[in-house]
């Protein structure tokens, strides 16, 4: 089984679903309210794990409820959890998510995942060095970020980077990453003075846009291509990203080739945001066997 190692945010997601978003100054009643686990790389984790993967998580939680909660979470999804380190000093991560008519919009509040510093990076060399893929996202320092994917180049592993939440990124960093995963808005700030065919084509076989129901683009090095989404009806599209992050990084380790992969990250993701919930939603492996799409997802004949 292939090893994949998540270095990212670990939080608890509150949730607020309600008919309409409150104006600047306004108070509106709410239809319901829970919390899940959450954060972009505990998502991205459980994604893979669900899906058969062997996978390594590396991050911060605080010493406090939320904390301990969250690597039991990690745990029962089968998740290694050796390299989760509690910190005293800060509460556990957390993201205030409103949804309506299915969409969402998200504060998020790091606390504990900015604890994670260079060196707690040195730390993680061997788990880097034995991983046949490492997944990392925007949910930690920039600086961190940046080692993670200069130590994979540096040690020729393979690096998923998912520039998202989207901020800033310099030119040789991205250049570096072995695939690169933003949406259309992220790629819009990562490269505004490039329309998308333009940057596809700079990044062939590494920058893969992903755009929602208008599916997933990328190049091959000889042309462009166009992955179409499986038509769904949405009921919460949090952690879509996360799902499709997490089974592509499956797909990869699995051999598969870049239109198999990102097809099976579709197929993952359509089902995830069929369920309530980040991670609620995230498929198992038999469950992704028994969509009418999974074949078609595979490239199985």
């Amino acid at each position: 089984m292939s090893k994949i190692t998540v270095i990212g945010s670990i939080s608890t997601d509150f949730v607020v679903t309600a008919d309409i978003r409150p104006e600047v100054g306004e108070t509106i009643t709410g239809n319901d309210f829970s919390t899940t686990f959450g954060g972009k790389g505990a998502n991205q984790a459980v994604a893979s794990a669900r899906l058969g993967g062997d996978v390594y998580m590396a991050g911060t939680v605080g010493k406090d409820l939320f904390g301990k909660e969250l690597i039991q979470n990690l745990t029962v999804n089968n998740i290694h959890v050796d390299y989760v380190e509690p910190v005293t000093y800060l509460p556990s991560g957390s993201a205030h998510i409103t949804i309506v008519d299915g969409d969402n919009c998200i504060v998020y509040v790091p606390g504990a995942n900015n604890a994670i510093d260079t060196n707690r990076i040195e730390k993680l060399n061997e788990l880097i060095q034995t991983s046949d893929i490492v997944v990392v996202q925007n949910e930690l320092p920039q600086e961190v970020v940046e080692k993670i994917i200069e130590d994979c180049f540096t040690q020729n592993i393979e690096v998923i980077y998912n520039p998202a939440p989207a901020r800033f990124v310099s030119q040789s960093i991205l250049e570096k990453a072995t695939y690169l995963t933003p949406n259309e808005s992220e790629f819009k700030l990562l490269f505004p003075n490039l329309t998308l065919s333009e940057g596809l084509a700079h990044y062939p076989n590494q920058l893969i846009v992903t755009m929602g129901s208008k599916g997933v683009y990328y190049h091959d090095g000889i042309s462009e291509k166009h992955v179409s989404s499986y038509s769904v009806d949405p009921i919460d599209t949090t952690g879509a990203g996360d799902t499709f992050n997490g089974a592509f990084a499956v797909a990869l380790t699995s051999g598969l080739d870049m239109d198999s992969s990102i097809r099976f990250g579709n197929l993952a993701a359509s089902l995830s945001i069929q369920k309530f919930g980040a991670q609620g939603g995230m498929p198992t492996l038999a469950e992704m066997k028994e969509s009418e799409n999974y074949e078609k997802a595979w490239n199985i004949k």
